[in-house]
């Protein structure tokens, strides 16, 4: 990989990449990302940093995620280690429950899964951490406590649902509503907000070290408001989550190797794609050329309408991660593509997620937490600030299907952290945050770094491409500082296509990568991020 363009910015948003000898973090939130440095210069590593960044997000960032999210994470410490912090539906759950409906409800307690990241959180800092736990949570129950000013981008998503969530009139909704809808309206950018309950709660996770929100407390409220709400969790249910340690899946690309979590989440979606671009040389064509986008969009394609197909909890999975990323397969498949677009089409996901990324001299974390689509389900825990997610939505109601709805079963899931190695050694973690935007973000931030040698800001600043895929069509949103002529070409060769300025519709990345003996970092513009590192 090239590193020698650190002084061009051929989509200069106004940042540059930052960079550093010892440590480095990137979130979407400048606060978040502040919490992280505040671990470092109290003597913390990478997986401190990354666990006070996560904690401090569910603060700052609601829109996004929170105490209530799933999480997963890829951790660096001499080899690369995976682990998926997602839940499974309730015991109870079934099909019975959906026999009435044509596709799973956004709202309420059917779509909530037991929530993972708190269990995330203790795996991470049980196998790595240096400061106390209880220390990890001081900057988000600062942020609770005494109030924040509301970031731009995070007061736009929370305006952007006001007419999802203040209609609500469940009683099951009435928590919810009162934290984070207070007045019936979202608060603006720079408002300061302020949660008393979740610093109450993060204080529990923190002196129990994570047992109260499993087996505790903290438990006996969520088990008491689904008792008394519709909800069909139990003590069992939550008492027997654990987050697993998984071994990641990969593939080669040009002198890389990309790194990803494997089912069910779909990382494998991209690798699956990068299979399919490693037999083009795509070098060949600028990066702003039909061609180029073509070729990517394609691949991007036939690997969705296989993962969608086939990827669910594992124990479900009829075709293993080998046989999808088999080289072989992909070039057989690189057959179809043709200089006109192809009718794939299939039902793809949607969701609101944070991703943030950490580094030291020893460690490197890639972490993602997410409470699916924008606050979730709707659901809180009264006097909790416990805002449950709802990542059941992934399930399929399709009969057969092996992401198909059942109990105690992890759904499918769109959060994907990532990780390029080189030569065995690591470069770092990278990420793109935003439901089915995520593995194609990952493509594209790969094919900048690697064919079109953009340095890390200049790779997040890049013009995106987005494939959305409908049961009967699919359609390419383009950004607006796509070129009009590479805009024309595209709908010359039959894709459907249309122009957006909103920039939540491209995700939200981040990255770090060692380069000698520095850390460069990474802040997506399209968010209200910030990369810092000493």
């Amino acid at each position: 990989m090239r590193f020698d363009n650190l002084t061009t910015y051929p989509y200069s948003a106004g940042r540059r990449v930052v960079m550093g000898q010892r440590y480095a973090a990137a979130t979407s939130q400048p606060l978040a990302t502040l919490a992280g440095m505040e671990m470092f210069w109290a003597g913390g590593n990478a997986v401190d940093a990354a666990i006070a960044m996560a904690i401090t997000l569910t603060v700052v960032e609601p829109t996004s995620n929170g105490i209530g999210s799933d999480a997963f994470a890829l951790v660096w410490d001499g080899q690369l280690h995976g682990l998926n912090a997602s839940g499974r539906s309730a015991e109870a759950l079934g099909q019975v429950q959906f026999n009435e409906l044509q596709a799973i409800p956004a709202l309420g307690w059917l779509p909530v899964t037991v929530p993972g990241a708190v269990s995330a959180w203790c795996a991470l800092w049980q196998r790595w951490g240096k400061l106390p736990f209880e220390q990890l949570f001081a900057p988000a129950i600062r942020y609770a406590e005494q109030g924040f000013p509301v970031s731009p981008e995070t007061a736009r998503a929370w305006q952007a649902v006001e007419s999802v969530y203040v209609p609500l009139t469940g009683r099951e909704f009435q928590p919810f509503k009162q934290v984070f809808f207070a007045a019936d309206r979202a608060p603006r950018a720079g408002e300061i907000w302020a949660s008393p309950a979740h610093a109450a709660t993060l204080r529990e996770i923190a002196a129990t070290g994570g047992e109260s929100f499993y087996r505790g407390k903290l438990a006996e409220k969520m088990i008491a408001f689904a008792s008394d709400t519709g909800g069909l969790f139990t003590p069992a249910d939550l008492s027997q989550h654990q987050a697993d340690w998984v071994g990641p899946i990969s593939t080669t690309y040009r002198d890389l190797t990309v790194w990803e979590i494997p089912p069910n989440g779909q990382g494998i979606a991209a690798l699956m794609a990068l299979n399919l671009l490693e037999g083009v040389e795509l070098a060949r064509y600028p990066r702003e050329s039909a061609t180029s986008f073509h070729w990517q969009i394609e691949a991007m394609k036939l690997a969705f309408a296989d993962v969608y197909q086939q990827v669910a909890d594992p124990a479900w999975m009829r075709a293993s991660p080998a046989a999808l990323l088999d080289k072989a397969y992909a070039a057989q498949q690189r057959q179809i593509i043709r200089d006109h677009a192809s009718p794939i089409s299939a039902s793809i996901p949607s969701s609101d997620t944070v991703y943030l990324a950490t580094a030291d001299q020893d460690l490197m974390v890639s972490f993602i937490q997410s409470n699916y689509e924008g606050f979730g389900s709707g659901i809180l825990i009264p006097e909790t600030g416990i805002a449950l997610q709802n990542r059941g939505l992934g399930f399929s109601l399709q009969p057969g299907h092996p992401n198909q709805i059942a109990p105690r079963k992890r759904p499918f899931h769109t959060i994907i952290p990532a990780f390029l190695t080189q030569d065995n050694r690591p470069l770092g973690p990278f990420g793109v945050m935003g439901g089915h935007m995520q593995p194609q973000g990952h493509v594209q931030v790969v094919v900048n770094l690697t064919d079109y040698g953009l340095n890390p800001q200049a790779a997040l600043d890049a013009p995106r491409w987005q494939v959305k895929l409908g049961s009967d069509d699919c359609i390419i949103v383009l950004e607006q500082t796509v070129p009009r002529s590479l805009v024309l070409e595209l709908i010359e060769r039959g894709h459907t296509v249309q122009l957006t300025a909103e920039p939540r519709t491209f995700g939200k990345g981040q990255i770090i990568l060692r380069h000698n003996n520095a850390l460069i970092a990474a802040s997506e513009p399209r968010a209200d991020g910030l990369a810092l590192a000493g």
